[in-house]
């Protein structure tokens, strides 16, 4: 099965994936970003944009996904921002095409509710590091909450484990107990934070 988590930058699409990977035995984070960084590295600065718009990202993510689901015996996650329907179409309709199982969730949450999680995201009160993602947020948001980019799942009030029980519970999934306490839950996600920083 493909998890794929969707959202726009800041909801804690990547917060998610970990949580759902660390609780759930057999399962993979496949982040479809990388094969975008892949394609910014091989290509001059001049030449650099969206990734999401150059054909070579989306058949990369569809061969990189369908060879994964083919030979991985566990749950596959994928948390990226997607929100033009014929990308969708193009790589997750072809993969339920393929003969994969699919499931789409669409994190959602109010605008003050991303930008305070973007805000904690930078390590900092500055939203600086983060125009690209303010700059899409609104646009994001809206489509996103198209019945097309279903299931969807509203975030603001819930933590991270309770936004991946969710996940896991409409999926059909059993996640391991969940035993952190408030502490080790924030360092936790501190961790990841540090983890994914692009320099």
């Amino acid at each position: 099965m493909l998890v794929w988590i969707n959202g726009t930058f800041g909801v804690g699409k990547t917060q998610t994936a970990s949580e759902l990977h660390r609780r759930l035995p057999g399962s993979v984070v496949c982040d479809p970003e990388h094969v975008g960084l892949g394609l910014h590295r091989m290509t001059p600065p001049a030449l650099r944009s969206d990734f999401q718009l150059h054909p070579a990202w989306r058949q990369g993510v569809f061969e990189v996904l369908d060879l994964v689901l083919g030979k991985q015996q566990g749950v596959v996650i994928a948390p990226m921002t997607l929100t033009e329907p014929a990308y969708y179409d193009e790589i997750l309709g072809r993969l339920r095409e393929a003969g994969h199982e699919v499931r789409h969730f669409a994190l959602l949450a109010d605008r003050e509710t991303v930008l305070a999680r973007l805000r904690e995201r930078s390590l900092s009160r500055s939203l600086k590091r983060e125009a690209f993602a303010v700059a899409k947020l609104d646009g994001c948001l809206e489509r996103l909450r198209a019945p097309e980019f279903a299931e969807h799942v509203e975030t603001d009030r819930l933590t991270v484990p309770q936004v991946a029980d969710r996940i896991a519970a409409s999926a059909g999934l059993s996640l391991a107990a969940n035993a952190d306490g408030p502490l080790r839950h924030r360092l936790r996600r501190i961790g990841v934070t540090i983890r994914h920083i692009r320099l």
